[in-house]
């Protein structure tokens, strides 16, 4: 018999036979691991079983390469405070979705584990959707396809840092982009050596930067794509940024007409 404790994040859950679950959880110390849960939709294991979760289990089977059972039960339930927040919960759901379809199953990234915690906890803060992007960064550098924002690729001035190469993910100065400008990825300013801005414009441009990357680099040979959880809060921040600019807007032409 083959079993292990460990703690994990709830990945996703899906039905499987009569009641149950496959359910894919992000470990401490077993990486991304599937597990089938009996009684998945009753009315106690739907609310352990949503995604951002973090639990406690136990994974047992009769041989290491099987799929195995779980014993579930809920630590913590971070995206509780979210419930009434759709645009935090599709960024807690957007990450979930991202380390179970892209990461390898069985594989240790404790990084990642704490990472996401860290990041989940950021939710409650104003600078959510900069913390949001920054993981994304380290998502993309623990998948092997890290992105170097420091200095500049064509040899230009680092403290001039305002785009991205698509093709090589380093970082382009302004002088040095001149040429081309309109076919490199603009760098968000809180991500540039200097730590400027992170309004909701620069975040957005952070979001579409780590969206180009997942979908050509990690995503591109994935039958499936970038999960639409994924493609869901990108595009649901954006409207949210587009609305609140057309506020502040109407508030100016107002202040200006006064």
């Amino acid at each position: 018999m083959e079993q292990w404790k460990d703690r994990g994040i709830i990945l996703a859950a899906r039905p499987h036979g009569e009641g149950g679950a496959i359910v894919s959880v992000l470990t401490e110390y077993h990486g991304r691991h599937a597990g089938y849960v009996r009684g998945a939709f009753s009315r106690r294991m739907r609310g352990i079983l949503q995604p951002g979760n973090l639990v406690d289990l136990q994974w047992s089977a009769r041989i290491s390469d099987s799929l195995g059972s779980y014993s579930i039960e809920q630590e913590r339930n971070l995206a509780a405070p979210y419930l009434a927040d759709p645009l935090r919960l599709r960024a807690i759901q957007s990450a979930c979705a991202l380390c179970d379809s892209a990461l390898p199953e069985r594989e240790s990234h404790p990084g990642l584990f704490y990472g996401l915690q860290l990041m989940f906890d950021a939710m409650a803060e104003d600078i959510w959707g900069a913390a949001y992007v920054v993981w994304e960064l380290a998502f993309l550098k623990e998948l092997g396809f890290g992105l170097n924002l420091t200095r500049c690729a064509g040899g230009g001035d680092p403290a001039d840092l305002a785009y991205v190469s698509p093709r090589s993910g380093h970082a382009v100065s302004n002088e040095a982009a001149a040429p081309y400008k309109d076919r490199l990825l603009p760098l968000p300013a809180f991500l540039s050596p200097q730590k400027g801005n992170a309004d909701e414009t620069e975040i957005l441009k952070g979001l579409r930067l780590c969206g180009y990357f997942l979908r050509h680099w990690v995503y591109v040979h994935h039958s499936k794509g970038i999960p639409p959880e994924r493609a869901r809060f990108e595009e649901s921040y954006a409207r949210m940024a587009a609305d609140d600019a057309d506020d502040s807007a109407v508030d100016e032409n107002a202040v200006m007409s006064a």
